[in-house]
């Protein structure tokens, strides 16, 4: 028992230590920091992608979207990359004038945006090494908005080589679901991606409405083998010793899901992509954090030990202060206080987070109260997600259906 009781402390030291430094960086946050320098000056050539399988509903709004920018339009090309489409989305992308590029896939493990990406980049290399400085991602669903491409050459200009843009909720209220990813991506956006940015740390890529300059992929092209290609990069860019550029006014805003049911699905996917992240770089991350010996590295590290090692030393934690008080070593008051201790932060914190972000980002919080509410069984949901991943892993993707048809005046005027 005695053994158990050290496990228990050094088990609280960790999970202490742990947020203690998650908070310390959270405040940067609220920091305003000084405009980087511009190093170059002048209009890059951007290359669009839009990954899209079966994507009809909602292609056309984005490309839209894309071709009413603030940027020359010679200094654009957009192309869609038709992935395995039966329906009409070649069509309608070809009605608006942007490029195609047709893939066929028989093998199921290969039907992933990230293997999308990677046969697109290699043609495109091939045949067009120098045309393009940089290249961004959107998601079929996405809308952008009209100074995105020219936010991002500016922190092109300054030097940044991959730069997450802004993902907000184009769909926030529409049910609960869409408003639990909502807040999250608010929250994060704000108190992780903006803070180790300001922090001289590294955001991560968020999935879409992200850019990499050409130069990064050119010797090996678009290389992600987990669900996550995202996140993936993200690591892979760290472990080099390189650190990721946020853009708060490069907006993209993002359709969620409505259901409860497509939600699961997305969210397991992305649950067993950190796994694979978790097995494939914990080693290279560890290595590039005692060689380099930099904070960023170290940041990136805690990232991949913060998300399902983190989990399963807290539902340690959970058992042990059961086993003691079953075992009469806890009081009832004690046990009780240990659980209050965990579901506080882990429930009821967020929401307080929440508001304080919807507050300082002068979002309507009105119509947000339900999504508030429920958001703990959004989040409680995620832990489920997380416990079932451990020992069910399914990597087939699934598609999310996507049928929100929003156009940019109507997001930006809610």
């Amino acid at each position: 028992m005695q053994f158990l009781y050290f496990l228990q402390q050094a088990i609280i030291w960790i999970i202490t230590i742990y947020w203690i430094y998650q908070l310390i960086i959270s405040v940067f946050a609220l920091v305003k920091i000084k405009e980087k320098p511009i190093i170059e000056d002048k209009q890059n050539k951007f290359l669009g992608i839009i990954p899209a399988h079966n994507e009809e509903a909602v292609i056309g709004s984005l490309i839209k979207s894309l071709q009413d920018q603030d940027y020359p339009k010679s200094k654009y090309d957009i192309y869609v990359i038709c992935d395995n489409c039966t329906d009409k989305t070649e069509e309608i992308a070809k009605s608006l004038g942007v490029k195609t590029f047709v893939r066929k896939e028989d093998d199921v493990k290969k039907k992933t945006k990230g293997w999308a990406l990677k046969v697109f980049l290699a043609h495109i290399l091939e045949k067009y090494p120098d045309k393009y400085d940089a290249l961004c991602v959107f998601d079929a669903d996405n809308i952008a908005d009209s100074h995105f491409f020219s936010a991002m050459n500016k922190h092109l200009c300054q030097g940044e080589e991959v730069v997450q843009g802004y993902r907000d909720i184009k769909n926030p209220d529409d049910s609960w679901v869409s408003a639990g990813y909502a807040i999250f991506y608010w929250t994060m956006n704000r108190f992780y991606h903006l803070a180790r940015y300001n922090a001289g740390l590294s955001p991560l890529l968020n999935g879409t409405g992200f850019m990499v300059k050409m130069d990064t992929i050119k010797e090996e092209g678009w290389n992600t083998k987990t669900l996550t290609e995202d996140i993936e990069f993200s690591l892979k860019t760290i472990i080099k010793g390189s650190k990721l550029g946020w853009a708060t006014d490069a907006i993209v805003y993002d359709e969620e899901p409505v259901d409860f049911g497509p939600s699961w699905s997305q969210r397991s996917r992305w649950t067993i992509g950190h796994i694979q992240c978790l097995a494939e770089y914990t080693k290279p991350l560890t290595t590039s954090t005692l060689d380099n010996k930099t904070l960023v590295n170290f940041d990136g590290l805690l990232y991949m030990i913060g998300s399902i090692p983190m989990f399963v030393v807290t539902i340690l934690l959970l058992v042990l202060n059961a086993v003691f008080y079953l075992s009469k070593g806890m009081s009832t008051a004690t046990f009780g206080l240990n659980i209050l201790r965990y579901v506080l932060p882990t429930f009821i914190l967020p929401i307080v987070t929440a508001i304080f972000v919807m507050i300082i980002d002068k979002r309507p919080i009105r119509k947000m109260i339900k999504g508030l509410v429920l958001y703990p069984l959004f989040l409680g949901s995620w832990l489920l997600i997380n416990f079932k991943c451990l020992f069910k892993r399914d990597t087939t993707w699934q598609k999310i259906e996507h049928t929100r048809k929003v156009d940019i005046e109507n997001v930006k005027r809610n």
